[in-house]
């Protein structure tokens, strides 16, 4: 399996930085995780490091490639979720630690993605958006009943609130998961925060994509500080992991 992928988490306007990410590589398959911690609720950097070591605990103990793709996404994030709850059965419903997150998992020459809340993947062919997941939020909602376009989400007053998340109630939380997405030499993979992907567009995400001497470390950079300056002086976390496929 050859890939290129990177990371990159920036504190933004804020005073801590609650999101967490990562890229876990084997010879047969690749997991690339991003955890955006609530920051409305207590403990939100705990729960984003809970839930992102409970997932890729589970990926490094499994045999790869993984038979059941999108079982393991189910299992994981539920097992995630279950160890967030944990974290926050002494604490008022109000206050528990909660996160959204974005898993992405390469195997086979395709992609399985799984999220919860607006933490987002995309897949980005040819210079531009191919597909990107759709977010738990009352703004998506608006979005696809044609209430509103995607220029006008972009600063809705609603566009932080989220319909589900990891954390919080026992119930496992609704989540979206793919089939398998085929993947072609030079499709690039991005999973993100919503500090990230807030602000830009879906051509601005896919500027990714255009290599700037190759380097894939780089353009997460280059589109990161994109970011930081689009929402400044108000910035989040902004974080992402990229990984481009080069072939089997």
């Amino acid at each position: 399996m050859q890939i290129e992928y990177a990371k990159v988490s920036a504190l933004g306007d804020r005073s801590d930085n609650q999101d967490r990410a990562a890229v876990v590589v084997s010879e047969h398959a690749a997991l690339m995780l991003v955890f955006d911690g609530m920051g409305g609720h207590s403990d939100g950097a705990r729960a984003a490091e809970t839930g992102l070591k409970s997932v890729q605990d589970m990926f490094m103990e499994s045999t790869l490639p993984l038979f059941d793709p999108q079982g393991f996404l189910y299992m994981a994030l539920s097992r995630a979720h279950d160890a967030v709850v944990r974290l926050g059965r002494d604490v008022a419903v109000d206050f528990r630690p909660r996160a959204t997150c974005a898993v992405c998992l390469v195997q086979e020459g395709g992609t399985f993605w799984a999220h919860i809340g607006d933490s987002r993947i995309y897949q980005l062919r040819g210079g531009e958006v191919l597909s990107r997941s759709r977010d738990h939020s009352h703004v998506e909602v608006l979005i696809q009943e044609g209430a509103i376009t995607e220029e006008e989400a972009l600063d809705h007053p609603m566009r932080n609130f989220v319909e589900c998340c990891i954390g919080g109630d026992a119930a496992v939380p609704d989540m979206s998961i793919t089939d398998k997405k085929t993947l072609q030499p030079g499709d690039v993979l991005l999973a993100c925060s919503d500090g990230l992907w807030s602000g830009l567009t879906d051509s601005d995400m896919a500027q990714i994509a255009h290599a700037r001497d190759e380097n894939l470390t780089e353009n997460l950079k280059d589109l990161s500080l994109q970011a930081l300056r689009a929402n400044s002086p108000y910035s989040d976390n902004t974080t992402g992991t990229a990984l481009r496929w080069l072939g089997p």
